[in-house]
């Protein structure tokens, strides 16, 4: 059994630290300064990763191979599967014209202002497709909606992943919370109420931050009323929700409560009319429709998100996903490698699902063209088009993912969290690091809890801390990772014409993600050392 060591190189923790996060400088610096595509930063990171996994923490060939292919196997399914599945149903969206149908609803029951727009499409309902679906889906959902209003792409990308922070933590049905309790043996609701404090701030804080980088500060003068709603409804409903009813339902219930309170506000109140963010009349009719094509009353626009909305909900409710669900273990890898820091062997177990979420949601997407009569040329159509605009997406994610599972196994990544977890009075700030770490690597809240959790439990109490608080800080600092991760970044360009520019859109968003990490970090400090 290959036993981790946790300080590798020259009995050195600080350069022990930077090797192991070699493959996350290289790749970060590929992207956001070489401006390589992102399948292009992932590959060489995994390449730095695999360099040093085998001759600094001298992991053997044969499991440092074995954990790559786990990984890209997990990142196949579950995590594209849901991804591709979403984009299907969009794709049906679009072939049939409800996707249109739905602009269309939003540009006539909503003030003809872009800023308006942004805040309505880009936090409220990008949050509610997170609910349900996640994986960088609702970004790219939510950004080409963008673009059919006048966004420029890269300007409608960044800020639909700045907003997609929030409610990551609670991500879908609150699995990220479920597996960080499992993890840690802390109670669920106990993590999730303390997750919804810590979120509250940011979840009212989002909308004032995007609004004021896209329009500037007079249009927070202008737009405060809007924002406070937005951002108020969605954190105070998060809040009762997480604390007094079910921390599973905490995203699904905010976001729709946030949604349709500020569509409802908009009715009563709307910011004085600006020419400077007026949408352009170009993008103010319906596309011309081809011969025989639908044309209908735009609330069918509705259709799409309704429908998966409800069945992503009755298929949990159902426990469909545990129908034929195996755990595979997998092949000279499971077992074979010692946890050094927490001295214990490190399982390596595939859960096959093939009634999972990316099932359901893909069900979603066949009631969809059912319901709204898609012909078979349409759907062939909408797979077609779904399989152009994944393939690359596929690549990526597996070759990050695969490098996330290589850094796990080798001890990489307990090195960086030993790292961290060393810096003592600090600690409360940079805790929150490692999730953002975490999530960066895995493009998913729930991996960054199952990969931290424990050890952020362990620093606390060393630390004579909180332990549930940092386990929350990890899975709240995490979300701010997630809107510079190659998996998230990748599936958001998918529908946009940056395909092959990820670095760009990394360099848009970096800074934010590092600010916004360090708040989350003083909000933890503040927890700890003023309210405890």
């Amino acid at each position: 059994m290959f036993a981790q060591p946790l300080v590798p190189f020259g009995n050195s923790l600080v350069l022990s630290f930077l090797l192991a996060a070699s493959p996350i400088f290289v790749t970060l610096i590929m992207m956001g300064v070489l401006r390589r595509p992102a399948w292009q930063a992932t590959l060489g990171g995994l390449i730095i990763g695999l360099v040093m996994a085998v001759t600094v923490w001298k992991l053997p060939v044969s499991l440092a191979f074995a954990s790559i292919t786990n990984g890209m196997v997990f990142s196949f399914l579950p995590v594209m599967w849901i991804a591709l599945s979403a984009l299907f149903l969009f794709n049906i969206a679009t072939q049939t014209g409800r996707f249109d149908a739905f602009r269309m609803w939003i540009i006539k029951h909503l003030p003809n202002d872009r800023r308006v727009m942004l805040v309505v499409l880009g936090f409220c309902f990008s949050a509610a497709l997170e609910g349900v679906a996640g994986f960088g889906t609702p970004v790219a959902i939510t950004s080409a909606l963008l673009i059919m209003l006048g966004f420029p792409a890269l300007e409608a990308l960044t800020y639909v992943l700045i907003f997609n922070s929030a409610p990551v933590a609670f991500g879908g049905l609150g699995i990220p919370i479920t597996v960080l309790s499992s993890i840690t043996g802390l109670p669920a609701p106990v993590l999730g109420s303390t997750i919804g404090l810590q979120l509250a701030p940011f979840a009212c804080l989002i909308p004032f931050y995007v609004v004021a980088l896209y329009a500037g500060w007079r249009s927070i003068k202008q737009l405060w009323p809007v924002l406070l709603v937005a951002g108020g409804s969605f954190a105070l409903t998060m809040v009762l929700v997480s604390t007094y009813i079910s921390y599973n339902l905490s995203n699904v219930l905010s976001s729709s409560v946030s949604l349709v309170v500020t569509i409802l506000f908009l009715k009563v109140w709307s910011p004085q009319p600006d020419a400077a963010y007026a949408i352009d009349a170009a993008h103010l009719t319906q596309a011309p429709a081809k011969a025989g094509a639908w044309q209908g009353p735009h609330w069918q626009g509705w259709i799409p998100w309704i429908v998966v909305i409800l069945v992503v909900i009755i298929w949990d409710t159902l426990h469909l996903s545990k129908i034929g669900a195996t755990p595979v273990h997998w092949p000279g890898l499971d077992k074979q490698v010692f946890i050094s820091l927490y001295q214990k062997p490190y399982a390596a177990i595939w859960n096959f699902e093939p009634l999972g979420t990316g099932t359901a949601i893909f069900v979603s997407a066949i009631l969809t063209a059912l319901l709204t009569g898609a012909s078979a040329k349409q759907f062939s159509a909408a797979l077609v088009t779904t399989a152009k605009q994944g393939w690359l997406a596929v690549i990526t994610v597996a070759l990050t993912i695969g490098l996330a599972f290589l850094m796990n196994y080798s001890g990489m990544t307990y090195t960086l969290g030993y790292g961290v977890a060393s810096t003592g009075v600090l600690f409360p700030l940079v805790s929150v690091f490692l999730g953002w770490i975490a999530v960066f690597l895995t493009g998913s809240d729930t991996s960054g809890n199952a990969l931290f959790g424990n050890l952020q439990v362990a620093a606390a109490h060393q630390l004579s801390l909180d332990p549930v608080l940092f386990a929350s800080a990890n899975s709240a600092g995490g979300v701010m990772g997630k809107m510079i991760s190659p998996q998230n970044i990748t599936t958001g360009v998918a529908v946009t014409s940056l395909k092959g520019q990820e670095g760009v859109v990394l360099a848009r968003t970096f800074k934010h993600s590092i600010f916004l990490t360090l708040l989350m970090g003083l909000v933890v400090v503040f927890q700890q050392y003023v309210l405890r």
